[in-house]
């Protein structure tokens, strides 16, 4: 789960790094698919009663809100000429 959430935050500044925007996308690509990796640990470590149904609860919240913001970026990136 730590490597899952350190390759979130890891390849948004990666791609923000890169010389252009089709890369920085493909990196922002990346880090939403680590946030969908990362909740699907979270629901597991649930179910195996690791984490309570409160703190699975926020962190998936959470995890869904960055997903999100991570796509309004992709979306506006695109966009922008």
């Amino acid at each position: 789960m730590i490597r899952a959430a350190v390759s979130i935050a890891s390849n948004i500044a990666e791609g923000a790094e890169r010389d252009s925007k089709a890369e920085y996308i493909r990196f922002l690509h990346i880090a939403k698919g680590s946030a969908a990796e990362l909740r699907t640990q979270v629901y597991i470590a649930r179910k195996v009663n690791i984490l309570s149904e409160t703190e699975a609860g926020n962190m998936a919240n959470e995890l869904k809100e960055i997903s999100s913001m991570l796509h309004g970026l992709i979306k506006a990136l695109k966009l922008k000429s």
